[in-house]
């Protein structure tokens, strides 16, 4: 069963989940591209930061979820953006790109020796694959998560439901590196203050959850977050000011020779 995104839970810490998109987009060497693409482009804002970076390209954002696209379609865009709901593993575009850009998109899908593979070979000569992924698979919020999913109530309905997932720097920098890249790689921590009650389990709401809540169905689902809660804010306690939340991402920066 796909995963029920909702466009309003995902745009609740929205500067939070933008910034490192631009610390991405930052280091891609691109002066004039002619094609770029966005998968996993979500509600298209991200997207069009592409078009008013590179004014002459013609940008297509890319997803999955009919909510995400149904949002991106609504935005003002020019008429050399354009949005697509499909398989971002499965999509090709009508010609080689000359930038590929992912945020927060590949962590979803398995196999990424395999993933990358096929990402790199939708690159023209010159072309660029720019990705981010979450890191935080190893830190409370997700551990509280694998324990509460492995529950006997749960792990029956969740057994098949995939948990995002990030290879080391190493291993992109292996990979692409042998498939004739150039390759700028870096981790970044950053330490987000959460505002609100409960702000943890708002922000995985947004994400991570939503393939668990949508396996799981409106009782149940409640149930598993009425369990989750509490653990969280035992891991993560409140403070005045709101909820320190630390979250790792590893970015990935590779230039076809």
């Amino acid at each position: 069963m796909p995963a029920v995104w909702d466009p309003q839970q995902y745009e609740h810490f929205r500067d939070a989940r933008k910034r490192p998109f631009f610390e991405l987009l930052a280091r891609v060497p691109a002066s004039s591209p002619s094609l770029v693409a966005d998968l996993g482009c979500g509600t298209g804002d991200l997207t069009l930061s592409l078009a008013e970076r590179w004014p002459s390209a013609r940008v297509t954002g890319v997803d999955s979820s009919e909510p995400m696209i149904a949002e991106a379609l609504r935005r003002p865009a020019p008429e050399r953006v354009r949005f697509e709901l499909a398989d971002i593993a499965r999509w090709s575009p009508p010609a080689p790109l000359d930038v590929l850009v992912s945020n927060a998109a590949l962590h979803w899908l398995p196999d990424h020796a395999a993933l990358l593979s096929g990402l790199v070979g939708l690159l023209a000569p010159g072309g660029v694959l720019a990705f981010q992924v979450p890191a935080n698979f190893d830190e409370p919020s997700h551990r509280r998560i694998d324990e509460v999913r492995a529950l006997p109530r749960f792990a029956p309905a969740l057994a098949s439901v995939r948990r995002g997932h990030a290879q080391s720097l190493a291993f992109y920098e292996a990979l692409l590196t042998r498939f004739g890249f150039s390759v700028d790689a870096w981790e970044t921590a950053y330490l987000h203050v959460l505002p609100g009650e409960d702000a943890v389990s708002q922000w995985l709401l947004g994400t991570t959850l939503r393939p668990v809540l949508t396996a799981l169905g409106p009782a149940e689902g409640q149930v598993f977050l009425d369990m989750l809660r509490p653990l969280l804010r035992q891991d993560y306690p409140a403070s005045p000011h709101g909820t320190p939340y630390l979250f790792r991402r590893r970015f990935v920066v590779a230039t076809r020779a």
